[in-house]
C-alpha cells in the first residue's frame, strides 16, 4: 500500500484523531453557547425547553386569560384582539399594546391570514 494513500494506517489514524478533536470542540462550543447570557436577550437554546407562554389580554375592559399562542391567534382572527389591545405575559414589566409585544407580532407574522374567497 502506498504511504501517500488516503487509506494508509497513518492517514486513517490522523483522520480519526482530527475528527475526535473536532467533536470535542463542537461539544465545548455548544456548552458555551447554551450557558451564554447577553443582557436583554433570551437564549434561543433555553427558550426551546421552556414552558409555553401564557398571555393575558384586556377584552371589553376586562382582564382575560391565560391564553396559549393558538388561542391568541383565534382571538386575533375573531378581531377580539387588535393592535390596540393591551397584552401581558410573564417577564413583562407592564401591560403593552399588542403591536408593541414581540411575541404577539411573531404569532401574527408566522401564521397566514384567514382565507376569504
Amino acid at each position: 500500500m502506498n504511504e501517500n494513500s488516503f487509506f494508509s494506517i497513518d492517514k486513517l489514524v490522523e483522520f480519526g484523531m482530527g475528527f475526535a478533536v473536532a467533536q470535542q470542540m463542537v461539544q465545548m462550543m455548544n456548552h458555551t453557547m447554551q450557558n451564554m447570557h447577553i443582557a436583554g436577550t433570551q437564549n434561543p437554546m433555553s427558550s426551546l425547553n421552556s414552558a409555553p407562554t401564557a398571555f393575558f389580554v384586556v377584552i371589553d375592559g376586562q382582564q382575560a386569560g391565560p391564553f396559549s399562542e393558538s388561542e391568541i391567534l383565534q382571538l386575533i382572527t375573531q378581531k377580539k384582539i387588535t393592535n390596540e389591545t393591551y397584552v401581558w405575559h410573564q417577564g413583562m414589566k407592564d401591560w403593552k399594546k399588542s403591536e408593541e409585544v414581540p411575541a404577539i407580532v411573531r404569532i401574527v407574522a408566522i401564521n397566514p391570514p384567514p382565507f376569504n374567497k
